[in-house]
């Protein structure tokens, strides 16, 4: 599983280009790939996120299409592979979304 985590440092990272290789490489070969709340923007500019839905924090949702995301209202919204959580807090909804995924409904 490889998860991006959003917050504050995101913006800085959006034009790091060995991040966003880094990011390419690692969630392009990985089992799972999840992001919470604006974590998902770079997966999007990583190109990850192409013809997928997804969601992101409210204020930087809309920014979805842009990266040729489907933006998707929800806590948590899983296509494939791919697991985005909303927002901070919903990064608990998520992790309990993959361990179900895992594990089973049971153990989440």
């Amino acid at each position: 599983m490889f998860c991006i985590p959003g917050g504050a440092g995101v913006n800085a990272l959006l034009t790091d280009g060995e991040t966003l290789d880094f990011i390419r490489t690692r969630g392009g070969s990985t089992r799972y790939l999840t992001s919470v709340c604006t974590g998902a923007l770079l997966l999007g500019v990583a190109g990850l996120l192409k013809g997928r839905r997804a969601t992101t924090h409210w204020a930087a949702h809309d920014l979805l299409a842009a990266f040729g995301a489907i933006p998707t209202i929800g806590r948590v919204v899983r296509d494939g592979p791919v697991f985005t959580g909303g927002g901070v807090t919903s990064g608990i909804d998520l992790a309990l979304s993959v361990v179900a995924e895992i594990a089973g409904r049971e153990a989440a």
